[in-house]
Order: C-alpha cells, then sequence, then structure tokens
C-alpha cells in the first residue's frame, strides 16, 4: 500500500429521501444530507472544518456552513465533470486529512434534477458560454447529440456491432438493478421490479437506448463525512477504510463520448484509473468482493466491467447472463437499486451504498463476507473511483 492508501475512512453517511418533487430548495437539502451525516458519525458541526464538492454543485461551502454553524473552513475543492468525478471528492477528502490539513470533511451532492433543471431536457445554461471548457458542443449539437443519452448512444450501438450484444443484454443490468431496488424501501422504484419484456417495450430515447437503459432524474441530497482510519475506529459505526482513490482523463477526452479517439469504445481513463487503485491498495480485480457501478446508462456497466479486468473485452454479457452479478453471485453490484432503480444523485448515494455494503447493513447484503468494494464515477467522462474495505 503506498500514498494515501488506509489513511482516512468513511465514518459517517446521510441522505434525505429520494424524490421527483421535493418541495424545498437545494440549499436545505444539502444541510439536512450534512445533519444526517454528522449525526450517523456522531461528530458535531462544530468539529467540521474542510469540504469538497462537485464544481455543479449550487450550494456552496460557505452557504452550507454559514446555515449549519460550521465555525470555520480549513479546506475545500471542487471536482469537475460530473458524474465522472462522483468519487474524486472523497480522493480530496482522504488527501486532506491524511496530510493533516483537515480532521473531518463532508461530501455532499444536493439538487433538485426532477424539479429543477433536468440533465436529460437538452444542454444546460452554461453550454452555451463561449468558453474552451464547451467548445467541444459545436462539433457535436449540429448532429443533433444534445443529451447524454444521445451522445452515450453512439458507444452502445458501436459496442453492439462489435461484439454481438443486444439491447436484452442491456436490459438485464435495468432488471437486476429494479430487482435490487425492490427490496430498498429508500428507492424511488421500491416494491416495483420489472422484467426483461418491461424493458424490451419501454420506448425508444436514443438509439439503442430505451427507457429503462437510463438513470432516474431525482430530487435529493446524499452526504459523506471522512475523517483519519484511527479516529474512525472510535466511532459508532465500523468504519469504510479508503483503500484507494484515483481519477483519470486519457488521450483525446472530452466530456461524454470521446468521438475522436481510434477506438471510441475504449475507455482509458477508466483504465487508467483502475491501474493507480490496484497500485496504490495492493489490491487487484479478483481482491473486489463487490462493486458499485454508475449507472447513468446500462452499457456503461458492461464497459466499465471490462475496462476494470472483471471479464474479457466484449465478454460483459456473459459474465452478467452467468449470474455473476446477483446479491450473492461472484460480483455483486448496485445492490442499492443503483442510478436505475433507487435515485440518481451524480453517484454520491452509490458511495453511501459502499459504505453500508462494508458495515454490512445493506438491505441486500450478500451473504459471504466484504472485505473490499470498489466504487465508480461516470464513463465515459474524465473518471474516478474508491475502493472501499473492511477495517480487518
Amino acid at each position: 500500500m503506498s500514498g494515501i492508501s488506509g489513511k482516512a475512512a468513511i465514518a459517517g453517511i446521510g441522505a434525505t429521501e429520494f424524490s421527483k418533487n421535493s418541495g424545498r430548495s437545494e440549499w436545505q437539502l444539502a444541510c439536512e444530507s450534512v445533519l444526517a451525516a454528522l449525526e450517523d458519525a456522531q461528530i458535531g458541526v462544530e468539529e467540521v472544518d474542510g469540504m469538497a464538492l462537485f464544481t455543479m454543485e449550487n450550494n456552496p461551502e460557505i452557504a452550507v456552513a454559514r446555515a449549519l454553524g460550521i465555525p470555520e473552513l480549513k479546506f475545500f475543492s471542487r471536482i469537475p465533470h460530473g458524474g465522472g468525478g462522483a468519487c474524486a471528492p472523497v480522493q480530496q477528502a482522504a488527501l486532506a486529512v491524511s496530510a493533516g490539513i483537515a480532521d473531518v470533511v463532508v461530501v455532499y451532492r444536493a439538487f433538485n434534477e426532477r424539479s429543477g433543471h433536468r440533465f436529460g431536457a437538452g444542454p444546460p445554461p452554461f453550454a452555451y458560454a463561449y468558453n474552451t471548457d464547451q467548445e467541444y458542443r459545436n462539433w457535436i449539437n449540429p448532429y443533433g447529440l444534445l443529451t447524454p443519452a444521445a451522445q452515450e448512444a453512439f458507444l452502445a450501438r458501436t459496442y453492439m456491432h462489435r461484439y454481438g450484444a443486444t439491447s436484452a443484454d442491456f436490459g438485464a443490468v435495468s432488471v437486476l438493478s429494479r430487482k435490487n431496488a425492490a427490496n430498498n424501501p429508500k428507492a424511488w422504484f421500491y416494491e416495483r421490479p420489472i422484467t426483461i419484456e418491461d424493458h424490451q417495450n419501454s420506448r425508444m430515447i436514443a438509439d439503442p437506448l430505451r427507457l429503462l437503459d437510463c438513470c432516474q432524474e431525482s430530487d435529493g441530497g446524499v452526504a459523506l463525512v471522512i475523517v483519519s482510519a484511527e479516529r474512525a475506529r472510535d466511532l459508532p459505526h465500523p468504519p469504510a477504510i479508503i483503500s484507494a482513490a484515483a481519477q483519470g482523463i486519457g488521450p483525446q477526452q472530452i466530456s461524454m463520448s470521446s468521438y475522436y479517439r481510434d477506438d471510441i469504445d475504449k475507455m482509458p481513463e477508466v483504465e487508467l484509473t483502475a491501474n493507480q487503485m490496484w497500485a496504490q491498495s495492493g489490491l487487484t480485480q479478483n481482491d473486489m468482493d463487490a462493486a458499485i457501478l454508475y449507472d447513468a446508462f446500462t452499457p456503461m456497466v458492461l464497459l466499465q466491467l471490462e475496462e476494470y479486468g472483471f471479464c474479457g473485452r466484449g465478454e460483459a454479457k456473459d459474465f452478467i447472463a452467468d449470474g455473476n452479478l446477483e446479491v450473492d453471485g461472484r460480483l455483486p453490484i448496485n445492490t442499492h437499486g443503483g442510478q436505475l432503480g433507487e435515485g440518481y444523485i451524480h453517484g454520491v448515494n452509490g458511495i453511501a451504498e459502499g459504505v453500508r455494503l462494508i458495515r454490512g447493513t445493506s438491505v441486500n447484503q450478500p451473504t459471504k463476507t466484504l472485505n473490499n468494494v470498489l466504487v465508480t464515477g461516470g464513463s465515459p467522462v474524465p473518471h474516478s473511483a474508491i475502493i472501499l474495505s473492511a477495517d480487518r
């Protein structure tokens, strides 16, 4: 192990309900989730001295600190690239804690993504800004690639052509996520499983992506509390040790699908992230007992399984069909229902589920002992991931 590995832990998790109309401001959702996470960790608001967030977070550190009575912050950082950066704020928090810059760092994500601005409705207002960050849209918008679903459909169709995958192979991911969500009282789709026929009959959004290939649009907030591993051992819950945390940007990277690569179905940013984590932790994909894979769209689950080395290129459909992703399979995934079934809080709710798996408190807890859980951010954007481990 090297660097930050094993030096910090997630000691508290908290969330609001996941809904389609929260009825309150995003600021309030952020504050509620932070208070819930601190209560879970049994740490007072006065002890918080750091925050790590998304650049897309609409609730700034100063506003949340002021509302909650947090007296001062010694550390604050922001991570871009939306869901691709989902795990990166945890990396930032672990860096700050392990370096002694801050003692209690909070990560939160809160938005009204259904009742407010809907990501699936087309380019957000900032997409029309005249800056380098948005210039790639000039080359894709004229072709109708206006939404994340349309942009990722290119990869999905190419993958199907190359490896013989079908829409039903993608649908298997959706069916599994909804199966897990149906057993999760906190999930939006609690007690509402689907069949593969439901998936195949759902309307087309961006060929080949159907409605049930796409994650939800949700209102809600989720927060995490990161402290040193040493301190976490004295707190109420078993710590989720951060064994590795990494980010990755690959060659010819653009924000969604990197169309100018020689092979648009490969995601070198994911491979780069994976290799860093194996090196940091001394672990490999064979040591992962479960995974929370960012499931904004079902095909990306298949591609991530392959990029992380759980199966060979083009083999993910068979890996899934063999039952490996079931709760008691080789690699149970998205036991909370994922963003397809529980809620879409930009992947931070998945990190919270990773913590529950380590604690042994998931509503779909596998029967086998879990020592290491992989949690990933979105793809095919600049990527991030963490490994959470039991303190054994």
